[in-house]
C-alpha cells in the first residue's frame, strides 16, 4: 500500500465499513471479526488512494453522443479515478446554481467516480459578466472555470478572482490568448508547414499565464492554470511561486509524452488544445513535474465522435480521451523510464490535485472515504479503443503498448470496476 502523505508505503491491509477506511496496518484481514467480512486478496498489487482528475469533459448535458456522466464516471473508475471534475462547457453551460444540482443529481445516478461539477467563470461562458460564486459554490461547485475558452479580460479575471476567493473556490483558467491562436490547428512549426496548416505560437499560451499571475498578485484569490505545455509557461510559474503567489497548475500525459511530431503522423488524433509543442517545451514540463513546480496531472479528457475528428486537421475538434490509458501512460513512460519515483506519480494523481481544488480525496488514513485503487504493475497491455467505457475513441495512444493498469477501483466502499470482470 502506498499513502502519498507518507503514513505508510508497504505491506499492509485496509479495513473498509460503512463506505469508509476504518483502519490501514499489517493482519487486519486475519483479525476480522465479523464473519460477514469480505476479504480481497491484492498480494503483489499496489494499493493508492484513488486517483483525482480535476479537468474532464463529460458533455453531459448537450453532447451525449460524445460522452455522458454515467459512461465518463465508469470511464474513470476504469482508469483508478474515483474522483473527477466535470468542466461546465456543455449545452447549457453549467453557469447558475440549479444547473450544478442537476449535474450532481445525475451523477449520484452514476455508477463510477465520483463526479464534482466545475461551474462557469462567467455567465454563459461568454466572457461578459462574472456568475454568482457563492451561490454556485453553496450549490456543491468545486472551482469557477470558462474552460475551453479563456478569460480573454483582465479587468473579468480580477472580478472573477475576487468573487471566487470570497466563495472559498479557485479558478481554473485556459491560458490562450485568441488573437494568436484563432485559426490555428497545430504548434506553430515545421510541422505546421509541412502540414499546410496554420500554426498556433507558444506566446499564445505564455503571455496569457503572464497576465494571469499579474491579475492575481493585484486581486488576490487562488488561480489554477490549466494544461500547461511550453517553456516559457513553466518558467513564468515557478517565478510565480518563488515570490508566493497562490497558483497551482496541471500538465496533461499527453503534453508529458508526446510533441508536434506526433501530428505528422496521427494527424486529428494528436490535435489538442494547447497543441503539442517542441521537444524542449515536453522536457521543461516534465521536469516541472517531477520538481514539483508543475503540481498534478489532469487528462483534459475531451470526447469526440470518429466523424468529428475525420473532417481533416484544419477542421477537427481540438482534443482526446485519456481516463482510462492515464495510469498506464504515466507509469511506463516516467516511472519506469527513470523519470519520476512511482510514489511521487501516485502524489500528483491524488492528494495534489485533492489539494489545489479542497477536495477531500487522495488519502488512505482512517476516517477518510474509502476510495481506493488497486494497480497491476507487472502486467503489460496494448491501448485498445475499442474495448473502452467512454463512449468516444480520440486517443493517439491507439496501439502503444504499456505496463501497468488498473485491477480495481472502489469508491465508498462500493467496488465500481474490475478488471477480471
Amino acid at each position: 500500500m502506498l499513502d502519498p502523505t507518507g503514513s505508510l508505503d508497504g505491506a499492509a491491509d485496509v479495513l473498509v465499513e460503512d463506505g469508509r477506511v476504518v483502519a490501514v496496518g499489517p493482519g487486519l484481514a486475519a483479525g476480522a471479526a465479523n464473519p460477514e467480512t469480505r476479504t480481497i486478496d491484492v498480494a503483489g498489487r499496489l494499493v493508492t488512494p484513488g486517483l483525482v482528475d480535476l479537468h474532464v469533459h463529460l458533455r453531459e448535458p448537450g453532447q451525449e453522443e460524445k460522452e455522458t456522466i454515467a459512461s465518463g464516471a465508469a470511464a474513470a473508475a476504469a482508469g483508478g479515478f474515483t474522483t473527477v471534475c466535470a468542466m461546465p462547457n456543455t449545452d447549457p453551460v453549467i453557469d447558475r446554481p440549479e444547473r450544478v444540482a442537476e449535474l450532481l443529481e445525475r451523477a449520484r445516478a452514476a455508477r463510477g467516480a465520483r463526479v464534482l461539477p466545475i461551474a462557469a467563470a462567467s455567465v454563459g461562458s461568454a466572457g461578459t459578466e462574472p456568475t454568482d460564486a457563492r451561490a454556485l459554490a453553496a450549490a456543491g461547485a468545486v472551482a469557477l472555470s470558462d474552460d475551453g475558452l479563456p478569460i480573454a479580460s483582465a479587468e473579468l479575471l480580477e472580478r472573477i478572482l475576487a468573487g471566487a476567493g470570497e466563495a472559498g473556490l479557485p479558478v481554473a483558467d485556459h491560458c490562450e490568448r485568441r488573437e494568436l491562436s484563432l485559426g490555428g490547428a497545430v504548434f506553430a512549426g515545421p510541422v505546421a508547414r509541412r502540414l499546410g496548416v496554420a500554426g498556433i505560437p507558444p506566446e499564445a499560451e505564455s503571455d496569457a499565464v503572464a497576465r494571469d499571475l499579474d491579475v492575481l498578485a493585484r486581486a488576490g484569490g487562488r488561480l489554477h492554470l490549466c494544461h500547461l505545455s511550453t517553456a516559457r509557461s513553466v518558467d513564468l510559474l515557478r517565478e510565480a511561486k518563488a515570490a508566493g503567489l497562490p497558483v497551482t497548475a496541471e500538465v496533461t500525459p499527453h503534453h508529458l509524452l508526446l510533441t508536434s511530431r506526433s501530428v505528422a503522423e496521427l494527424g486529428a488524433a494528436a490535435k489538442m488544445n494547447p497543441p503539442l509543442a517542441r521537444e524542449s517545451d515536453r522536457e521543461a514540463v516534465v521536469a516541472a513535474l517531477v520538481d514539483g513546480t508543475i503540481d498534478c496531472v489532469a487528462t483534459d479528457h475531451a470526447p469526440h465522435t470518429r466523424a468529428e475528428k475525420a473532417v481533416g486537421l484544419a477542421r477537427a475538434p481540438f482534443g482526446v480521451v485519456g481516463l482510462e490509458t492515464a495510469f498506464g501512460l504515466l507509469y511506463t513512460g516516467l516511472v519506469l523510464a527513470g523519470r519520476l519515483p512511482l510514489a511521487e506519480l501516485v502524489r500528483r494523481l491524488t492528494v495534489q490535485p485533492a489539494e489545489a481544488f479542497g477536495l477531500p480525496a487522495g488519502r488512505l488514513s482512517p476516517g477518510s472515504p474509502a476510495d481506493l485503487a488497486v494497480f497491476d504493475l507487472v502486467t503489460e497491455w496494448t491501448v485498445d479503443p475499442t474495448g473502452f467505457r467512454s463512449r468516444s475513441r480520440n486517443t493517439p495512444f491507439a496501439g502503444r503498448r504499456l505496463t501497468g493498469r488498473p485491477w480495481l477501483t472502489m469508491v465508498g466502499g462500493e467496488i465500481v470496476f474490475e478488471a477480471a470482470a
